[in-house]
């Protein structure tokens, strides 16, 4: 499925037990549809000692959340807001908000 966030991008969690917080995608998992946001969606899990030097106990993972449950987080108006996509006089294509109509920037790789 095609989606409009890119990692690297900052939004907001608009649903569950996070709603609210704000962070940066870390990974998106296209096929399953989720996303990894930075110190969003923490459960505990227990890890078992695995050698002499790891020790074992509770710890805290971030998990993925639906990519349904974020809207991307506009810096500029700083509201949650959708996407659009458009077209620039050159050709290129661009992301931007629907709220405030401001480009997206796109980061350099």
């Amino acid at each position: 499925m095609k989606y409009k966030l890119k990692k690297g991008d900052i939004v907001q969690v608009i649903k569950g037990k996070d709603k609210g917080k704000k962070g940066r995608i870390l990974k998106i998992f296209r096929e399953e549809g989720r996303v990894l946001v930075e110190g969003v969606n923490f459960v505990k899990k227990h890890m078992k000692p695995r050698s002499v030097d790891k020790q074992g106990g509770i710890i805290l993972v971030e998990k993925p959340i639906s990519i349904s449950n974020v809207n991307y987080f506009c810096l500029k108006c700083s509201k949650p807001t959708r996407l659009g996509i458009r077209f620039l006089e050159d050709g290129t294509k661009v992301r931007y908000c629907k709220k405030c109509k401001e480009v997206v920037e796109e980061k350099e790789k």
